[in-house]
């Protein structure tokens, strides 16, 4: 009897240790190890794989990031889709798209085309001219570096472009230039000559393609609209589901954009469309014109969840539909650049890298 109690006793003890051995977090992983999973989930075709491990990895450890697996499938399903692992992807006509920009907008200046000839016919810093650097354009990089040329050498430049590069994304994440000068403070490494620049290195599009994907907190049920977010920008997916719920609480139909206030609207604008629809519950909500416009006003931070004005509309929403609704819905855009040729949209996108990602997860087994 004793015997049996020993081993029952030990029997327990173990299932004991096991247990609390489960509930424990995994240590964390070396360098060395998220980089060797990094080359394991990368693309089979992918070229320099150790090379773009590197920089996948200092810039986790850099923003303080966790490299769980799913965090790394989705930096590599963005890039992937974005440049399949190119650096400065070339992008096929990019000569004629930036002719037709510089026509288009000269048009709209009333600028005569010999004059954007004239101008074009000059020589720029490199020796070449302007209309020659043009035609050989490949890459995002390339065409930026001849607007920085033509807007600071040539006066034409200022007067088309208002000092402001047309060139708006790039690198291999093909992130927002104006983000990543927004959010360049602590960026790891020595500056070559500009954010700008640094956007279109390995390195510096990898820093900042991860800081729109995974520097912010964002409590949605699937990767597939954080997606949406670096395609439409952050919190647009939570935005979109908010404004669903304002459409069926007031009956107004409305652009699901993300876009709570007008991005242009300066002190004194007017109100857009889904403030105003807000406003017409106000008196439901209990809420003033005032209040409406200052909550709606946090809607690109992550404490618009916390808001009365959030919290009212969905609970009126819910009551009138008689169900719950979303709380992240793809937003409704339309995607618009001279570089695209055909109709795309921001769920088009979402829904492209979300593939990319399952199939990474499923690499990672």
């Amino acid at each position: 009897m004793r015997h049996r109690c020993v081993a029952l006793l030990t029997t327990v003890l173990l299932l004991g240790g096991c247990a609390s051995q489960r509930t424990q977090e995994a240590p964390p992983r070396s360098p060395a190890q998220v980089r060797a999973e990094i080359v394991r989930l990368m693309p089979a075709d992918a070229s320099d794989r150790e090379g773009w491990a590197t920089g996948i990895q200092a810039a986790f450890a850099a923003q303080g990031i966790a490299p769980t697996t799913a965090n790394l499938c989705a930096v590599l399903a963005v890039a992937q889709q974005e440049s399949g692992f190119k650096v400065d992807p070339v992008v096929p006509g990019l000569a004629k798209i930036a002719r037709q920009e510089i026509d288009r907008r000269a048009a709209a200046k009333h600028v005569p085309g010999f004059v954007v000839d004239a101008a074009l016919w000059l020589k720029s810093p490199d020796g070449r001219r302007y209309s020659e650097r043009l035609a050989a354009a490949r890459t995002e990089q390339q065409l930026s570096a001849i607007f920085q040329d033509f807007i600071g050498m040539v006066p034409l430049g200022k007067r088309l472009f208002g000092g402001l590069n047309p060139v708006h994304t790039g690198g291999p994440m093909q992130v927002s230039i104006a983000f990543a000068e927004a959010h360049a403070q602590g960026y790891p490494y020595p500056l070559r000559r500009s954010i700008r620049d640094e956007v279109f290195s390995r390195r510096g599009g990898i820093y900042f393609g991860i800081a729109h994907l995974l520097g912010y907190p964002a409590d949605y049920p699937q990767p597939l609209y954080r997606f949406a977010d670096f395609n439409a920008g952050w919190y647009a997916s939570r935005n979109a589901a908010f404004q669903n719920a304002v459409s069926a609480a007031s009956g107004i139909p409305l652009a699901l954009d993300g876009d709570l206030v007008s991005p242009d609207a300066g002190f004194g604008d007017p109100p857009g469309a889904t403030e105003l629809a807000v406003r017409s519950l106000g008196t439901r909500l209990d809420m003033g014109d005032s209040a409406i416009h200052r909550a709606l006003g946090q809607g690109e931070r992550q404490d618009f969840a916390d808001t009365k004005l959030y919290a009212r509309v969905f609970a009126l929403a819910e009551q009138m539909e008689g169900k719950p609704l979303p709380r992240a819905v793809l937003p409704g855009i339309t995607l618009k650049s001279p570089k695209i040729t055909r109709k795309l949209t921001t769920a088009w996108f979402a829904k492209r890298v979300d593939e990319r990602w399952q199939r990474c997860m499923r690499r990672a087994g």
